[in-house]
């Protein structure tokens, strides 16, 4: 197989069987968290905490002082990582090119050299995490195979797509082939590794905040 027809068949065979993976295992595991249940709450509704799910998601996305005195490394690297893998994900202008022919929604691209800057800080941040993760007694104990599986998969859909649009390391065709199929593997395993945070976290906030604030708990 070419590296053309490798392309090729990431651009499309690949890609359909990735999103009918994702896609299927999402629904999945959407339905074995809904399906869980709530159990009735017999408290009477506190007033004023209607929007307590939404308001626990911004809440709980703000570093929090105490924690990051703790593990001030975490968020730094954790934060640099997920902002800059959603601007290269969102904001590169062949990735909204992407968007817009698959499902019809564009929107301004960021300057190439900014998304390139912000895309290498974001990989920087992702190798450091790993070193971070081996040499911290705890977190090298509650460390399993998902975890670096996951911090793998993370990381190849963005070193591969630098160096792709640097033309370093393969031929182009061959890294844009490779990059495709690393975006692939990442959506092939997400619903199945500890990735599926990244489809859950929120609807989790919500749902612990809205429980909380229908008790009158402080959030």
């Amino acid at each position: 197989m070419s590296d053309m027809d490798l392309l090729l068949w990431a651009r499309g065979p690949g890609l359909q069987i990735a999103l009918a993976i994702f896609i299927g295992g999402m629904l999945i595991k959407l339905f074995e968290i809904f399906s869980l249940g709530r159990s009735k709450d017999l408290s009477v509704p506190r007033p004023g905490n209607a929007a307590a799910g939404w308001k626990t998601i911004v809440i709980r996305s703000i570093p929090k002082p105490v924690l990051m005195k703790r593990t001030l490394p975490t968020y730094i690297m954790g934060y640099t990582f997920h902002i800059g893998f959603f601007v290269a994900l969102l904001f590169l202008a062949p990735h909204i090119q992407l968007f817009r022919r698959t499902v019809g929604l564009g929107w301004p691209a960021l300057p190439g050299q900014l998304v390139d800057g912000i895309s290498l800080v974001a990989i920087l941040a992702l190798l450091l995490m790993l070193p971070y993760r081996l040499y911290h007694p705890v977190k090298r104990f509650l460390s399993t195979f998902d975890d670096h599986a996951s911090w793998a998969l993370a990381l190849a859909p963005l070193l591969s797509g630098y160096l792709a649009f640097h033309h370093l390391l393969l031929p182009y065709t061959l890294m844009l082939a490779v990059h495709i199929l690393s975006v692939e593997l990442l959506l092939v395993f997400m619903p199945f590794t500890k990735l599926v945070h990244s489809m859950t976290l929120f609807i989790s906030r919500w749902y612990n905040g809205d429980a909380l604030g229908h008790k009158g708990a402080r959030l």
